[in-house]
């Protein structure tokens, strides 16, 4: 009957491949702790119960230690984050920077659809700001379903070319945007 070889043994015939294997996970500093941590806790549960395959317990151990140990560091790294007065401020004013060129965009596009005609202006809002389908829009206007197609196709094209024109200019805020000729008439 062969003997199994003892968990000391089997950790440092595997040790050196632990090593590579989780420094691929974690940082080359933390490397041998985890290393060390993987006999302990292979050790621990020996005493506990007898270990078929040691060879495959320890690196599931090491892999599971490096995780948590990637896992409490993000947790870590991340909690500082948010309690970092600069990070609280700085989320602060990317949210209103978000707030304000989120309001210049929609004034931009009311502008844009400003400029289109009537029934161009009307079929484009039903569809896009109301969500109704072509059918819908098409029975509203009485108008076929062909024409509603290309009444919304001019719109968003002229929509679109608008604001393009204007975003490329720098100019996002209403006060700046002056009024134009309509297209598409």
């Amino acid at each position: 009957m062969t003997r199994k070889p003892t968990l000391s043994t089997t950790f440092i015939e595997l040790s050196s491949q632990l090593r590579r294997f989780v420094s691929r996970i974690v940082q080359p500093d933390d490397v041998e702790d985890i290393v060390q941590e993987t006999f302990v806790k292979s050790y621990q549960a020996d005493l506990k119960q007898d270990i078929k395959y040691t060879r495959s317990y320890m690196l599931k151990t090491a892999k599971h230690l490096a995780l948590n140990h990637i896992a409490k560091w993000d947790n870590q790294h991340c909690d500082s984050l948010d309690t970092s007065d600069d990070y609280q401020q700085s989320l602060r004013s990317m949210q209103l920077e978000d707030e304000v060129t989120s309001k210049e965009r929609f004034l931009l596009f009311c502008r844009a659809t400003e400029q289109l005609s009537q029934p161009v202006r009307k079929c484009f809002i039903l569809k896009k700001v109301y969500g109704m389908s072509q059918k819908e829009i098409a029975a509203q206007m009485k108008l076929s379903e062909s024409t509603v197609e290309k009444h919304i196709a001019k719109g968003l094209l002229q929509s679109m070319r608008y604001m393009q024109q204007h975003e490329q200019l720098g100019e996002h805020s209403s006060a700046t945007i002056e009024p134009t000729r309509r297209v598409g008439k």
